[in-house]
């Protein structure tokens, strides 16, 4: 953990004071909810508030390692999202209290990591070790395309997690009709439509659900679609961006910049000694 606290304390020492506000805000209310379920025993929802604390440190490790400078706006968005994701979602039950938790987040997802995606180009562009001179519309189009492999190994993750631990990341949905070429009786391939669905029976005892049970496939391509739209939000900011070289106020809150060290003048020889006779 030596290497957690030195990057939180490297967090503390260059942030602007709003970040640094909520960044101690928000550890301070995790640690604290971390104590409360080590006393009562969750410690399920104990690991959840350790893993938030390390998560808060990643931007600190991220610039140190890389050598970048994320921008106040994308870090607050970061730090705001660990918490809104992990702490709310998890602890809190937002994602059952509030149907559009879920969708919220991955919509900001999906902007935030085609951020990230269009830096590493940008980066590439703007390095003067490097002789890339990518296109503005290269660039929208790999930031794009990194946002939405993200986010479908995401919904990978939670298919793995639902399959192998047994969990429900991967949300049900109540429908009321589909359509289904299993029930075609003529075995012609023909989509069969079953509507008017008012419930559903679970060994012979009926849920009450006023529809059918969808287990995840709703859930998982809404969430692509939603990451879909973030992406293509930042991808169109960054084009932009791009062309104009740098004038998009927007973009800027948003893109890591690289932090070039300055180079250092090499030393001048030292001067020999005189012979003396």
């Amino acid at each position: 953990m030596s290497r957690f606290r030195k990057g939180a304390s490297e967090f503390a020492a260059r942030r602007s004071k709003a970040v640094l506000a909520l960044y101690l805000a928000l550890r301070i209310i995790v640690g604290g909810l971390l104590v409360y379920h080590i006393i009562r025993g969750n410690y399920e929802s104990a690991f959840t508030c350790l893993l938030a604390l390390v998560l808060f440190v990643l931007p600190a490790l991220m610039e140190r390692r890389l050598h970048i400078d994320l921008p106040n706006t994308l870090e607050i968005i970061i730090l705001l999202f660990i918490f809104a994701a992990e702490i709310l979602g998890e602890l809190q039950s937002y994602y059952l209290t509030y149907p559009y938790w879920d969708t919220m987040l991955h919509t900001t997802c999906g902007f935030l990591t085609a951020a990230i995606g269009f830096s590493m180009i940008d980066i590439l562009n703007r390095n003067s070790r490097t002789k890339f001179n990518l296109s503005p519309i290269y660039c929208a189009v790999a930031a794009f395309c990194f946002s939405m492999t993200v986010g479908v190994i995401w919904e990978f993750w939670e298919f793995t997690m639902d399959r192998l631990l047994r969990m429900d990341m991967q949300k049900d949905t109540i429908i009321t009709a589909f359509y289904s070429t299993a029930l075609d009786p003529t075995m012609q391939n023909i989509a069969v439509p079953v509507t008017g669905i008012r419930d559903v029976a679970i060994n012979g005892q009926a849920l009450g659900l006023g529809g059918y049970l969808d287990i995840g496939l709703y859930d998982t391509m809404e969430d692509l679609f939603v990451n879909f739209a973030g992406a293509v939000v930042f991808s169109v900011i960054g084009y932009f961006y791009v062309k104009r070289r740098g004038e998009g106020k927007v973009a800027r809150q948003f893109i890591p910049t690289l932090v070039e060290e300055p180079e250092t003048l090499p030393e001048a020889p030292a001067a020999e000694p005189k012979d003396t006779e």
